[in-house]
């Protein structure tokens, strides 16, 4: 398939996130006008102002944070649901945070369509996390921090793996991965990208 073959163009190579990714269709993730282009690698704009991110990106994000079976996995930034959705086919249990109520709605009505039973949908303020499910195995942040957030690295497992974009949010950000040892914090560069900034609060949406 000409997707997945776009994705190894981009390094994707372990292939449990090729096949995550080959088993959840994008298009059910965007609307109408936009569904014909679901499998371009781009990211596409959804409801609120929002975007769902280009799929070589997900596919990134998600072979650096090496999510395996066992994982109970924190998201900040839900979107369309789209990679909550990826994460569910590599992990034990997924809770996903979405600041915007409209966006958590439909990323519930469309993971139900799937029948994604081991993904949680929470409307409230990331930026704290979830401290209530801590300690997370993997904790990714799909909005940028201008640092890494302290608290959401509490939330993390001593052997865990943070993944998130960091910098200005009207300036290309830095993928970054964070592995938490005994010892400390081990970061990795991944590369640059760009997202909607980390925000605080429920955003006020008019839905």
């Amino acid at each position: 398939m000409q997707f997945i073959l776009g994705l190894r163009s981009k390094g994707i190579t372990d292939p449990r996130v090729l096949k995550a990714m080959e088993a959840i269709p994008r298009d059910v993730f965007l609307d109408g006008t936009f569904q014909p282009r679901a499998f371009e690698d781009r990211p596409l704009p959804i409801d609120c102002g929002q975007t769902i991110s280009q799929p070589s990106i997900v596919a990134k994000m998600t072979q650096a944070l090496n999510v395996t079976p066992r994982c109970k996995v924190l998201e900040i930034g839900t979107g369309s649901g789209y990679q909550a959705a990826i994460l569910s086919q590599l992990a034990r249990r997924v809770y996903t945070v979405e600041r915007h109520r409209p966006l958590a709605r439909r990323a519930v009505r469309v993971l139900q369509s799937l029948d994604l039973a081991n993904v949680t949908v929470i409307t409230g303020d990331g930026s704290f996390g979830l401290p209530s499910q801590s300690p997370f195995d993997r904790i990714l942040l799909t909005a940028a921090a201008e640092d890494p957030p302290a608290n959401l690295l509490e939330q993390l497992r001593v052997g865990g793996i943070m993944v998130l974009p960091v910098g200005q949010s009207d300036m290309v950000q830095t993928l970054i991965k964070i592995e938490k040892t005994d010892t400390g914090l081990e970061y990795s560069e991944l590369g640059e990208v760009r997202f909607v900034p980390l925000l605080e609060g429920i955003a006020e949406d008019i839905a």
